[in-house]
């Protein structure tokens, strides 16, 4: 699995509170950022849930 932020994060760190092992803020683009290039495994159930959850439909998985 990967994931892509796309321009439409809107920078509510709903994501980074769900799940701050994969995602973080980027202080100098005001969005989020994926840590990862292939998620792990073990954190690709809560990555489709903050996916499923994110309100700017901002996260892409691929």
């Amino acid at each position: 699995m990967k994931v892509i932020i796309t321009k439409n994060c809107m920078g509510d760190r709903n994501c980074n509170n769900l799940c701050p092992e994969v995602f973080e803020y980027d202080e100098d683009e005001l969005k989020s950022i994926v840590k990862f290039d292939e998620i792990p495994e073990r954190y690709q159930a809560v990555v489709q849930r903050a996916a499923d959850e994110c309100g700017a439909k901002a996260i892409e998985i691929i």
